[in-house]
């Protein structure tokens, strides 16, 4: 059984895409060290170092973690499990779409989750540390 290697460039094709985003526009918005033909190098690379995918993540607006890991075989079995044939003639209807989950969405939600979580965590130290220095305020020497 054979590994299918993650191709990281070309994620980040589909998500650029996805997104309606031209390579242009992509590397307008990474910035002076960037134009088209580099983005085009990039999309034919497999593999991609962090320090970049992290950049061209943020400027996508989707977690590095996703164009690393987005395997497009498994999403078409996520989608050939979810979408049966239908041979409705009095609709024309051809194709039902039977959505179980919604992985990104759920990524998203997680995400989320993980960054509230965070701000509460920030906000009791913020408190701890308020505290502190009051306590040190009031402590005569």
């Amino acid at each position: 059984m054979t590994e299918n290697k993650i191709h990281h460039g070309r994620n980040i094709k589909r998500f650029r895409e996805l997104f309606g985003i031209k390579q242009e526009a992509l590397a307008l918005e990474l910035g002076d060290d960037w134009n088209q033909q580099r983005i085009s190098l990039l999309e034919q690379k497999e593999e991609i170092p962090d320090n970049v995918l992290e950049e061209i993540a943020k400027v996508l607006k989707v977690p590095a973690e996703a164009i690393k890991h987005f395997d497009e075989e498994k999403a078409i079995n996520v989608i050939g499990n979810t979408v049966t044939t239908v041979n409705d003639n009095a609709t024309g209807q051809l194709f039902q779409f039977n959505p179980t989950i919604n992985p990104i969405e759920k990524w998203m939600e997680a995400l989320e989750q993980n960054k509230q979580l965070y701000e509460r965590l920030l906000q009791g130290e913020r408190e701890k540390v308020e505290l502190l220095e009051k306590m040190l305020k009031e402590r005569p020497w």
